[in-house]
């Protein structure tokens, strides 16, 4: 017989050069993306990515939610239409638990990579959804069962053509998983190939009745933060998964697979399955870093903003009232140096005081520029209302 850990490797993908030099170069990139924003301008963006994040989690799932809607379930606007209503509440949790887990890392509560944290992944995530959500139709025998938020499952499964392990192996597999898979125990580039590896080998294991593949993306989007990846937060790697849906499915798909013949590893599962998947993942990290570090370039940022606001003057924005075409300087003010004083809308505009109010009011009004109090310094407020303007391609289907 088959010991339950035998039955997750190979744990790595092997040896390659090619891997190698790919992975620096993520390092590198991702370290350098964004250097140029203020920190208060890119812990702005990186909260609004969590929202595009839990946007293409959910795509990923077959759950379509237009990032409109997810912005209206942040403030607890819901849809009336149940159907609608179900997708933006998962949506809008997703981003709730991203926000407490980051606080909880930030003040040393927790660590990635444990039993205990991959259970809180599912637990946070599950119970702040109705009980709706609890129940899982099994693919095979139809029966309906109930999910506890949190505990690993109690029954068989079956995913497509996967048979996840059996619920008395699970806790033993999640251990190895632990043991091996722990950031402590690798360094320089093999962390993020380790990252590869695990976010399969986690859903692989298929820990819980439902929700393993968020959990799974979730534990990666830490994973990536808390191990070095300077930039994470500015990228994320759902949106590559997103865009190349059948690719991801396919990938994990091919590293389920057992080995046959000699060739092809020493492990109980397709070495070569593991490496394609590896390489796969990687190949999605560099793309989408290329991608964000387009659209975080300072003179195309800029270019951007003035053109939303021609755009708007030109009556060519659904929705958008023409404005003062000064608002352009207050927005890439704001963009630049991260936040201003309210007095300063004149200096920056070159409009005399009275008016250069009236547009800072505008824009405040309209959400584009926000502060912590109605006296506060303004800093620019990134929406899915305007991303289209000034992020092209951000958001997609």
């Amino acid at each position: 017989m088959i010991h339950p850990a035998h039955k997750m490797t190979p744990l790595m993908p092997a040896a390659s050069q090619k891997l190698t030099e790919f992975s620096l170069d993520i390092y590198r990139k991702s370290a350098s993306l964004g250097g140029q924003l203020h920190p208060t301008t890119r812990n702005g963006l990186v909260e609004f990515l969590r929202l595009t994040n839990s946007y293409y989690s959910n795509l990923i799932e077959g759950n379509y939610t237009h990032p409109v809607d997810i912005e209206r379930a942040i403030k607890k606007d819901f849809a009336a239409d149940p159907a609608v209503r179900h997708r933006q509440e998962e949506a809008q949790v997703h981003i709730e638990v991203q926000k407490i887990i980051a606080a909880k890392i930030d003040t040393g509560q927790i660590r990635v990579c444990t039993a205990d944290f991959i259970r809180l992944i599912h637990r946070l995530f599950y119970e702040r959804l109705s009980k709706d959500f609890w129940m899982v139709q099994n693919e095979e025998t139809g029966e309906v069962q109930e999910l506890v938020p949190g505990h690993f499952r109690q029954t068989t499964v079956k995913v497509g053509r996967h048979i996840p392990p059996a619920p008395e192996e699970l806790n033993g597999l999640v251990d190895r998983f632990v043991e091996v898979y722990t950031p402590e125990s690798y360094r320089g580039t093999d962390l993020l190939l380790a990252a590869a590896a695990s976010h399969h080998r986690l859903a692989w294991i298929h820990p819980f009745l439902d929700g393993n593949g968020r959990v799974a993306r979730l534990f990666t989007d830490f994973y990536l933060f808390c191990t070095g990846m300077d930039g994470y937060g500015l990228w994320t790697i759902s949106r590559g998964f997103a865009r190349l849906r059948d690719s991801y499915v396919q990938h994990l798909a091919d590293a389920d697979v057992p080995r046959q013949g000699d060739i092809n590893g020493r492990g109980h599962l397709s070495q070569q399955g593991l490496d394609r998947f590896c390489r796969f993942f990687i190949e999605t990290c560099l793309d989408q870093i290329t991608f964000m570090a387009s659209l975080l370039d300072i003179d195309g940022m800029t270019d951007r903003l003035r053109g939303y606001i021609e755009l708007r003057n030109r009556k060519m924005i659904p929705g958008a009232l023409p404005i003062k075409s000064e608002a352009y300087f207050l927005l890439r003010e704001a963009f630049l140096v991260g936040q201003f004083a309210r007095g300063e809308a004149a200096r920056i505009t070159g409009l005399g005081e009275r008016t250069a109010r009236q547009v800072l009011r505008r824009l405040t009004d309209e959400g584009l520029l926000v502060s912590d109090s109605p006296k506060a310094p303004v800093r620019l407020a990134f929406s899915a209302t305007t991303a289209s303007y000034w992020f092209p391609d951000l958001i997609s289907r």
